[in-house]
């Protein structure tokens, strides 16, 4: 009888259970139905919250309150890596059948030329700098050139291609930065550059390239006195949502017209970085945790003054401040400079799965990748005295080398082995063929010999089909120079400023009181 009247308790527990669960599921459908009726842009300022009790309300975007945003975030992002999420974004854009945006970097013929002082003339002296002001006036004149020219990319030539994870390889001065702000658009002034470079086959006059493409810098500036998310949060302020806005309402109207309901928390995220005052904010959190900046995301960045985060982590907040812009291109210099090996996997992990299944760009510089990192990329571009030689699938690498007579030992790293065997002192150890003589072989007779391999055939074939322009997204290439609106870049520098002025605020004070004494 006791066990009989357990039984009869756990049923009816579960049947209080099921009928509070389909109540509260007829309740979160009423209000997606009342929800739906309005029109677009108002929908679009609107969604449903599920509470972790279940209780279900219909909220305004720009009244989420921090906790609620929190939560929400919290449900849809789990952890650093979690490549659902980002999976459940494209199954909602597939669904309704809309394309994302890709580019794909084509370059040819690039060759970069400077023109330099050598030996004490090369110093930062007030007679060199006096000197070299007169020669730059009889320069212009053409009466006078003492520079000396120095070519550090050699006419090279090559496709990124979206959805794919390129990694660049290349001993230092191997002219690595300027060939990624070449393709940045970036490059300075006072260089000599010559060929073409296309996103889409759109040249740089028909588009703003330093807004379609982000270019990470290997060197660190912050304001010392703001805090990691104040720093993410500014930068995103400053580079706007791009497209996104137009894309959700067009996801949206095509979702309606097909009576499809999407997942209410990831629904309420998408609106919430579109819309609202919490953009930035969201944008901010995803990147937060990806790069793992969670623990020290309200600690000061600090400088020589001032203690704040380690040195890895000022690295990991330069990549960030890029990584919360809408760019389609991503140009990352030496991102792994002072990060442990494991921190360089996961923020490639992450990277990765972004430009996988978000259809998106990347070429990624690294200097000395460990084995698990370099196994997540799909091409390879390995460049050496300004020259390429080799650029293709990962998978064909170390057939390429074996061809020309060197094999990469069973216990070394790969990526190692790729900087080292074009090197004139570390060549020697990887020769095959014990029974022949060796002979150093140079950067140009392996960029020649890329040539006639059947992965560098294939890369000539492509790159002399032009890229069809009807086959570019109208989202794809930025036009517009400027992120935000004049008024919205005003208010984020002055508030930036306030915030500055109150951390500052003892100096403020002291100078004021010395003034009037």
């Amino acid at each position: 009888m006791q066990q009989d009247s357990a039984t009869l308790q756990r049923k009816g527990k579960e049947a209080f259970s099921q009928e509070s669960f389909d109540r509260e599921d007829d309740e979160e459908a009423l209000k997606w139905a009342a929800l739906e009726k309005l029109p677009t842009y108002k929908r679009i300022r609107k969604g449903i919250l599920v509470e972790a009790e279940g209780a279900v309300h219909e909220v305004e975007i720009g009244k989420l309150s921090l906790w609620q945003r929190k939560a929400v975030f919290d449900r849809v992002v789990r952890v650093a890596d979690d490549e659902q999420f980002l999976q459940r974004l494209k199954n909602r854009v597939d669904r309704v059948e809309i394309d994302l945006p890709t580019v794909e970097v084509r370059y040819e013929n690039i060759k970069v030329d400077a023109e330099i002082y050598v030996g004490a003339r090369g110093l930062p002296t007030v007679l060199n700098s006096t000197i070299n002001i007169i020669e730059g006036l009889l320069e212009n004149l053409h009466i006078l050139g003492k520079k000396r020219s120095m070519t550090i990319l050699h006419d090279i030539s090559g496709i990124i291609k979206p959805q794919r994870m390129t990694l660049l390889l290349g001993p230092p001065g191997s002219g690595k930065t300027t060939f990624l702000l070449a393709l940045a658009g970036k490059l300075l002034h006072d260089l000599k550059v010559s060929g073409t470079v296309t996103y889409n086959g759109h040249g740089f006059n028909e588009f703003v390239p330093q807004r379609t493409a982000a270019y990470i810098s290997q060197y660190n500036e912050h304001l010392g006195e703001l805090t990691v998310r104040e720093t993410l949060a500014f930068s995103a302020r400053c580079q706007g949502i791009g497209n996104r806005y137009r894309r959700l309402l067009e996801l949206l109207k095509r979702e309606k017209e097909a009576h499809i309901k999407p997942d209410p928390d990831l629904d309420l995220l998408t609106k919430a970085a579109v819309i609202g005052g919490h953009k930035a904010d969201i944008v901010t959190d995803y990147v937060l945790k990806i790069l793992g900046l969670e623990n020290c995301a309200d600690t000061i960045v600090g400088n020589q003054m001032l203690r704040g985060i380690s040195g890895g982590e000022k690295k990991r907040v330069t990549t960030g401040e890029m990584m919360v812009s809408p760019a389609q291109a991503l140009f990352m210099d030496e991102i792994s400079t002072g990060l442990d090996s494991s921190t360089t996997f996961q923020i490639v992990k992450c990277t990765g799965h972004y430009i996988h299944i978000m259809g998106a760009t990347a070429l990624i510089s690294l200097l000395q990748p460990s084995p698990e990192t370099y196994e997540l990329f799909d091409d390879i571009i390995l460049l050496s005295e300004g020259v390429i030689v080799y650029q293709g699938p990962r998978a064909n690498v170390l057939e390429f080398f074996e061809s020309m007579g060197f094999k990469c030992p069973e216990r070394k790293g790969i990526a190692d082995f790729l900087q080292e065997v074009t090197s004139i002192k570390d060549q020697r150890q990887y020769w095959m063929h014990r029974k022949k003589p060796y002979n150093y072989v140079p950067v140009r007779a392996f960029s020649e010999a890329f040539q006639k391999f059947h992965v560098g055939q294939a890369l000539s074939e492509e790159l002399s089909i032009p890229f069809d322009k009807s086959r570019s997204h109208p989202d794809a290439l930025t036009k517009s120079k400027y992120g935000a609106s004049m008024k919205e870049l005003l208010k984020a520098t002055f508030c930036r400023e306030v915030l500055l002025m109150k951390r500052n605020s003892f100096i403020y004070i002291f100078k004021a009181c010395q003034s009037l004494g």
